[in-house]
């Protein structure tokens, strides 16, 4: 079995995590029989690591984790991979992938240049083409 971690950096103000966790909430719905966890980097809970054990304890044994990150900067050049090798350290037999920066799939730079472009034309009352 698969579990996907959505990886977000974490902050003290906890109402950051809302739009993170309303893209875990739209994907469970989406996909109710896969196994999501969103974790977090720090200030946050859960940590990979725990994510990682608690999805591993319901029998995944791939774990895909996917950075909530607009870009690849050091967190994910750094640190991601040292955590990912401390997680197959941690939890033999488990395969772990990590994929890149989400903010860095063509989907997604669209769907933002979208709702940029969605904010001029309300600013300017213009309507799409």
């Amino acid at each position: 079995m698969n579990g996907l971690i959505l990886f977000a950096h974490g902050a003290r103000d906890p109402r950051w995590a809302a739009p993170f966790e309303a893209v875990a909430a739209r994907l469970r719905q989406r996909r109710p029989d896969a196994a999501v966890r969103l974790a977090f980097l720090e200030l946050m809970q859960p940590s990979l690591g725990d994510a990682a054990a608690e999805l591993a304890a319901a029998g995944c044994t791939r774990l895909t984790v996917l950075p909530m990150f607009l870009g690849t900067g050091g967190h994910l050049r750094q640190d991601l991979p040292r955590l990912a090798d401390a997680l197959r350290a941690a939890l033999p037999g488990i395969e772990v992938v990590l994929h890149g920066a989400i903010g860095e799939v063509d989907a997604v730079i669209a769907a933002m240049a979208e709702a940029a472009a969605a904010l001029i034309d309300d600013a300017t009352g213009a309507s799409p083409p």
